[in-house]
């Protein structure tokens, strides 16, 4: 009885999981679009392994001028997208140290990736993505550890 107890929790842990994932995804999209439907978009981003990680949109104008940020930062589904103050006004190609160092160390990181982003998209280029995953980088490292290379 006890083991269909567990079962039953689980299970339905595992559906208010999915519930909530849709929903956080939900409200990504919606957050995305009203803001590209205004201009372009930056993004920037910072994964935590543990810790939390950070997404972070960047509305420019055709000069390159912030006129809104929003950030998600969070562990959990729970996570929403907040607006970040500060940075509305400035010029994304200058953006430098000085106007980062109020933010936490994961924000400064998502910042300077959507930064980096822009860059690269406006010089003509395209964003490499990251393809393996955690689980092939646990492989890649046992099997280095393994064969010592």
């Amino acid at each position: 009885m006890f083991f269909i107890t567990l079962m039953m929790f689980i299970g339905g842990a595992f559906i208010v999981q999915m519930a909530l994932g849709y929903l956080q995804m939900k409200h990504f999209s919606h957050v995305f679009t009203r803001l590209r439907r205004k201009g372009k978009v930056a993004i920037g981003r910072k994964k935590g392994r543990l810790r939390s990680g950070t997404i972070v949109f960047i509305r420019i104008n055709e000069q390159g001028n912030i006129c809104e940020v929003q950030k998600m930062q969070g562990v959990t589904v729970l996570a929403r997208f907040k607006a970040l103050k500060g940075l509305t006004g400035k010029n994304i190609k200058t953006l430098g140290e000085q106007d980062l160092k109020a933010y936490n160390k994961l924000l400064r990181a998502a910042i300077e990736d959507a930064v980096n982003n822009y860059k690269i998209v406006m010089s003509g280029g395209t964003i490499p993505t990251k393809s393996t995953t955690p689980f092939q980088q646990m492989v890649t490292y046992g099997k280095s550890r393994i064969l010592g290379k």
